[in-house]
């Protein structure tokens, strides 16, 4: 599913008017509908139950589209109250043919003159915000802003259609008031803004609507962004055979792990048996093994050259490695490496001559960007994990805060260097050197701990052994660890939650894809 700004929004909605010949009135009518019915089928409003629901509308098409969620909620039984900001003749064309509408089926009415004609609202249970949608710019005024703060300050759970009034479509900030949403039900098309924070969090859970716009309008208009779903990623993993064994799920071979630094061995390898890799062998130092032999239990451990005393790897390991990643279906490298001088130059000497998948992440980004020859001269299909600060390292510039420049610079990147790139962050973005890119919605600031990052190295690790391609294993790596980041922030709170935790909820984030 793309991602669209509010200008590419509005053209694929004026074509489907001035071309397809679909009237605004029949959008409209399928995205009020549309809104009301997952409210319902979801129990979000439950008409058997003594909910009362107040809908805000604006003057704009977005009140025209709570006009017709009030309708249909009417219909349907739910104790519902209309308010709009008037008067009557200030409507859009289509929103006063819906105010008409509304009406003649009974739905209770009220024009919004001044903020006490809102005291009715304070007796509800929920609230459907229609104030302003994705053509809004700029900061509410007056009435508008004082609605937006009243909403804002009841205890209903609100509902917005689109967007939270006063949010910016496209980047996810706001000037002056804006709604604080339980829900957003955002039509056709996800918008950026929903996604980038503080949108993101204003947003609360976000739901695409569709409103009939024919597929070939989208198709048509080459979109570059895409939104990671939960079907695409359900859609996209591996199937396990019944009667298979573990050599059948991924062997995956994790170089990780220096004195002081077991603890990201040990999450990468057990994030990754627990994504579904049959068989993780973890290779380390030889100093570091026999800690490692007592912490992890389902995955192997091997021995590996080490510099005396130091507790890293040495270089003369490097052959050992490469005996071993031929038995092995994919590899993951940087967890906790150190930064040793030598152990850099093992990274970058194996990762040139590496045929197998593998993903890279932390310590073995740092030794890569003092050579970044090398991921030309590697053949293999390559995942790059970094955060904000190493991929300044990669690059020497430094990430840009515009989603849009941020996209085209991973994009760069990831052509230039023929990998598949996924940055961490808030969003956290990924792009393909086929020149696909995706933005994921998952995740929370609770996962800014550490280790949650070796956690995701595990996971992708574990897809590329089980035969994923580089970019379905980013694209589903980042979706999964996410959602088991959610997860253990619903359990645990995002303060108190730590990285081991999200390796807890992978479980359950499974569950909820398959």
């Amino acid at each position: 599913m793309y991602l669209v700004t509010s200008e590419s929004m509005r053209a694929i909605d004026r074509e489907a008017i001035d071309k397809h010949k679909i009237p605004s009135l029949d959008l409209m009518e399928k995205a009020g509908q549309g809104i009301a019915e997952r409210l319902l089928i979801h129990n979000i409003i439950d008409p058997s139950t003594d909910n009362k629901v107040a809908v805000i509308c604006g003057k704009g098409n977005n009140g025209g589209d709570g006009l017709v969620v009030a309708r249909y909620l009417h219909e349907a039984g739910v104790n519902v109250r209309l308010f709009f900001i008037g008067p009557v003749k200030a409507l859009s064309k289509d929103a006063s043919v819906n105010h008409n509408r509304a009406v003649k089926n009974g739905v209770p009415l009220k024009e919004i003159k001044k903020i006490t004609d809102l005291e009715d609202i304070k007796k509800c249970t929920h609230i459907i915000d229609a104030v302003f949608g994705t053509g809004f710019n700029g900061s509410p005024r007056e009435l508008s802003a004082e609605v937006i703060e009243f909403i804002n300050e009841q205890d209903a759970a609100v509902i917005s259609i689109d967007l939270p009034s006063g949010l910016n479509a496209d980047n996810g900030t706001h000037q002056g008031a804006v709604i604080r949403a339980d829900y957003t039900f955002a039509l056709a098309l996800p918008k950026y803004g929903l996604f980038l924070s503080p949108g993101s969090e204003l947003a609360g859970v976000v739901d695409i609507v569709p409103i009939g716009i024919p597929d070939e309008i989208v198709k048509k208009k080459k979109l570059s962004h895409q939104l990671i779903s939960a079907e695409l990623v359900s859609s996209k993993l591996p199937e396990r055979d019944p009667q298979g064994h573990k050599g059948d799920f991924g062997k995956l071979l994790v170089i990780s792990g220096s004195t002081g630094m077991t603890g990201a061995a040990c999450l990468s390898a057990n994030s990754a048996l627990r994504t579904g890799c049959g068989i993780v062998r973890v290779g380390c130092p030889q100093a570091v093994q026999p800690v490692l032999a007592v912490k992890l239990t389902e995955a192997m451990t091997q021995p590996l050259p080490d510099i005396s005393k130091k507790g890293v790897l040495a270089l003369r390991s490097l052959g050992e490695i490469r005996k071993l990643s031929r038995e092995h279906d994919a590899l993951a490298i940087g967890p906790g490496l150190g930064l040793h001088h030598e152990t850099q130059e093992l990274v970058r000497r194996f990762v040139a001559n590496n045929e197998k998948p593998i993903v890279v992440d932390a310590d073995a980004l740092t030794a890569l960007s003092g050579d970044m020859n090398t991921l030309k001269e590697s053949k293999a299909a390559m995942v790059l994990t970094p955060h904000a600060g190493e991929f300044e390292r990669l690059t020497g510039e430094k990430v840009p805060d515009e989603i849009q420049e941020r996209f085209d610079s991973v994009l760069d990147f990831a052509k230039n260097y023929n990998v598949t790139l996924l940055l961490k962050g808030s969003p956290t973005i990924i792009a393909c050197p086929n020149g696909n890119c995706y933005l994921n919605p998952t995740g929370n600031h609770g996962m800014a701990t550490a280790g949650a990052g070796d956690v995701l190295t595990g996971i992708i690790g574990s897809l590329l052994a089980q035969g994923m391609t580089a970019e379905d294993a980013a694209v589903c790596g980042a979706f999964i660890h996410g959602t088991a980041g959610d997860m253990a922030a619903d359990a645990l709170t995002p303060r108190a939650m730590i990285a081991s935790d999200m390796i807890d909820s992978l479980p359950e984030a499974f569950e909820a894809l398959e």
